[in-house]
């Protein structure tokens, strides 16, 4: 019985995730397709961002199901299931989820490290008048080979930091090598991996303060402002192709009688011509925009972005204050730098901590929170990629548009969802630190008080508590993201500091979002100083 409810409760677990991995597949089909360009298109580049894409999502997804499965152990009044009862059988469903992780973070590195930079460096070496298959995968492996020293160096680093105190100054270099290789042994790689993906998450944050907080500023007041009138648009683009037109004439009029014109009016007409093409491509575009059916769709649907606006900056807000407390509360009560600014268990009232906790008694509400929470990073990530583009400091390298992207560039997005996913697990941990580490498990506490009406003898009663650090250890599963997380204290020192310069990265970008005026309805379609290659001007 306890066999069949076991694999009942695994089945519907991973059930969930099987369904939610149809869905991911899907959309970055659609994603990709949507801004992937139509001219620069490439089988291996669209097949390789979409896997790289996926394995993002599928990747963010894993930590709602760990919480599911270690809370899923558990009934409400604190005890273990007929199925978890044993050790050996919670840790198999442990050491499930630990592989889970294994492979979606292996897989990750050999993205990051080998996959993606040989296919970005194929493309960057082609040459369209003469095509050597050979010469690109030989500059391509070349290249990648780099980028395969850097991880190997990473997973050395990761496997020989030890973590237990080493032996004394009497014992042989013998004795201390085998010492590092029972401890390599004895995690099985933990450390060697945690390392490497704590290295990239450190990457990772980077691109969550840069793209994130900008994503879940703009996002919303992009949705509650709207876009411009496309009749409005349309009446002051013809305005300035008049204008333009105009200033074209006069300086053409100079040269009538056939006298040249002097520099200074050839580099102005030059600049007027440049400016009247793209005016006019512009003026093609609102039009087609204008007889769009999905413009139409779109101002029909105005109240319920709107709606939809406001709940995102809501939640933007309360992310932010929730992060902010933790930190607080790392700040008040850890023990500094030296222990990676690490709590067990919050002292501060953490109002999304609470939200999850409150949400606990009506299943499955608290999962579905969870996962919207980490759907919300992804989203307002893309949304902040796709309003800036790809920097490498203050260079643009690309910008992604619909239909307009090239190969390169859906690769580069791509590497950095990849990186932002595996910072997004620490942050969630900073807004929920508790309902991370033990989701909604429970235990028990015997307590004993004098039976009434007897004079000697007391009585035995048991209360229930929310599982945190003042547990007995035989009583609450830790997540293995959290074990993931916290490996290597000086990686948590750097998050913390990390997560005070998301918060600024925010409201400097709700600031700048607020001052914006509203998008145009064919914003980035056409765009004259364009960073990478544009299309050319198709019309359907």
């Amino acid at each position: 019985m306890a066999d069949q409810q076991l694999l009942t409760e695994s089945a519907l677990g991973w059930s969930i995730f099987t369904c939610v991995l149809l869905v991911i597949l899907a959309f970055c089909w659609v994603y990709i397709r949507k801004f992937q360009s139509r001219q620069e298109s490439e089988v291996v580049s669209t097949i390789t961002a979409i896997c790289a894409l996926a394995i993002a999502l599928i990747t963010s997804a894993l930590l709602p199901v760990d919480i599911f499965l270690v809370s899923f152990m558990k009934y409400p009044n604190g005890t273990y299931k007929e199925w978890a009862a044993n050790n050996e059988t919670r840790g198999q469903i442990e050491d499930t989820v630990l592989y889970g992780y294994y492979t979606l973070y292996s897989i990750i590195l050999f993205c990051v490290f080998l996959w993606i930079p040989f296919v970005y460096f194929y493309y960057e070496e082609r040459d369209d008048d003469n095509v050597n298959r050979c010469s690109q995968v030989k500059n391509a492996l070349k290249y990648t080979v780099g980028f395969a020293i850097v991880c190997v160096v990473l997973l050395l680093i990761g496997a020989f930091v030890p973590l237990e105190p080493p032996p004394g100054q009497n014992s042989t270099q013998w004795e201390k090598v085998q010492y590092l290789f029972e401890e390599l042994g004895s995690s099985h790689g933990l450390p060697a991996l945690s390392f490497s993906i704590s290295s990239l998450t450190l990457i990772g944050m980077l691109a969550v303060i840069t793209y994130t907080a900008y994503g879940m500023s703009v996002l919303p007041l992009n949705l509650i402002k709207g876009t411009r009138s496309v009749q409005y648009e349309r009446l002051e683009n013809t305005e300035d192709i008049d204008d333009v037109e105009l200033q074209i004439e006069k300086l053409k009029s100079k040269c009538k009688d056939g006298r040249p014109l002097s520099s200074r009016d050839r580099n102005n007409l030059q600049e007027l011509e440049g400016k009247l093409q793209v005016l006019q491509r512009r003026g093609r575009h609102l039009e087609i925009a204008e007889r769009n059916c999905c413009t139409k769709v779109g101002s029909a649907l105005r109240p319920f972005k709107i709606l939809l606006g406001i709940f995102f900056i809501l939640v933007a807000l309360l992310f932010t204050v929730a992060l902010f407390i933790s930190n607080l509360d790392k700040a008040l009560h850890s023990a500094g730098i030296s222990s990676g600014f690490i709590i067990f268990g919050t002292n501060l009232t953490n109002p999304l901590n609470e939200l999850l906790l409150a949400l606990q008694p009506v299943f499955p509400l608290d999962y579905i929170l969870i996962t919207v929470i980490t759907m919300y990073f992804v989203v307002t990530s893309m949304a902040g990629i796709r309003n800036m583009g790809i920097w490498f400091f203050w260079i643009r390298l690309y910008k992604i548009r619909p239909k307009k992207t090239r190969p390169q560039a859906l690769l580069f997005l791509c590497m950095i969802l990849l990186l932002i996913v595996l910072h997004t697990s620490y942050m969630i941990y900073s807004l929920a630190p508790q309902y991370v580490m033990y989701g909604s498990q429970k235990y028990l506490v015997q307590s004993q008080m004098p039976s009434a009406g007897s004079t000697s003898g007391n009585a035995t009663f048991a209360t229930t508590r929310t599982c945190d650090a003042d547990a007995p250890e035989d009583q609450c599963t830790v997540t293995r993201s959290y074990l993931f997380l916290h490996k290597f204290w000086f990686f948590s020192t750097i998050y913390y500091f990390g997560n005070w310069a998301f918060i600024g990265a925010f409201l400097i970008g709700l600031v700048v979002s607020c001052c914006r005026g509203k998008k145009s309805v064919i914003e980035g379609e056409v765009e004259a100083d364009d960073s990478d290659l544009s299309d050319d001007e198709y019309v359907h």
